[in-house]
């Protein structure tokens, strides 16, 4: 899938001096494991100004996920992995959504209007998914192919961040683990957890995973076979140093005990 906005429409979103959504951390990592974190930034073109939003909203959650790129970081250092990051906002377009659905690019977030995405056009939204979406996924598919080509072994793992609180309803869990198809991975990371923390840990909670509107872990993990996880963080537990390295540390220690169930 790839929308040519020179095909489409007039339409361009970056400059030439804005930075490509693609970041990437520690790529030679050596490691079975392979990181994501598709909310990491929270850049908004040049070309759409500030979405018609003030900048507390654009500091918020509604624009990023909060602490998780920092989590993620560090996590790859301790797993000696590669870590692929999506720099702009999810405002721009979310990419861990389908392009197909509203979501990718919300009119809404969770309660806070989005002026700067209303009534767009083809070209506008082809313009979105071709110089964000696209070349961040292409990059990702590009890597594990080159590692299935070399006959390595792949754990996926996406990083994430959630509200304490949505649309005025508290959620319980510290973290969310995430799955649909993988049986061992996921289930046994959960067993960690409950066995090793106190926290309350949310199974497939506080989302889901779905093939109809996730992205990364149906296509980038579970079509190709890959076991595959999505960690979802509270975002009120994330800030600081400390927090970012007892985090990645957890997490660390989650996937590696899981791995050991997981066939070679």
């Amino acid at each position: 899938m790839s929308l040519q906005p020179s095909a489409v429409s007039p339409y361009r979103l970056l400059g030439a001096d804005e930075p490509h959504p693609l970041e990437v951390f520690n790529p030679q990592g050596g490691s079975d494991f392979f990181l994501i974190c598709e909310h990491a930034g929270r850049l908004l073109p040049a070309s759409l100004g500030t979405l018609g939003l003030d900048e507390a909203d654009r500091s918020r959650h509604i624009a990023w996920d909060i602490g998780a790129r920092d989590i993620a970081m560090e996590l790859a250092a301790l797993l000696d992995a590669p870590l692929y990051m999506q720099r702009y906002s999810r405002l721009v377009c979310d990419c861990n959504r389908q392009p197909t659905v509203a979501s990718f690019i919300p009119g809404i977030s969770e309660t806070t209007v989005i002026p700067g995405n209303a009534n767009l056009s083809p070209g506008e939204i082809g313009a979105r998914v071709e110089e964000i979406f696209q070349p961040f996924h292409d990059a990702v598919t590009q890597a594990l192919d080159a590692r299935d080509a070399a006959g390595r072994r792949t754990i996926l793992a996406t990083v994430h961040s959630f509200t304490p609180v949505y649309k005025g309803v508290s959620r319980p869990w510290q973290i969310g683990v995430l799955f649909n198809r993988d049986t061992v991975l996921s289930p046994q990371i959960v067993r960690y957890l409950q066995a090793n923390t106190d926290y309350e840990v949310g199974v497939n909670q506080p989302y889901a995973v779905g093939d109809d509107t996730d992205y990364a872990i149906p296509v980038h993990g579970e079509k190709r076979g890959y076991p595959c996880v999505e960690f979802e963080i509270r975002n009120d537990l994330t800030t600081g140093r400390q927090a970012v390295a007892d985090w990645a540390r957890l997490l660390a220690a989650s996937l590696r005990d899981a791995a050991q169930l997981v066939a070679v």
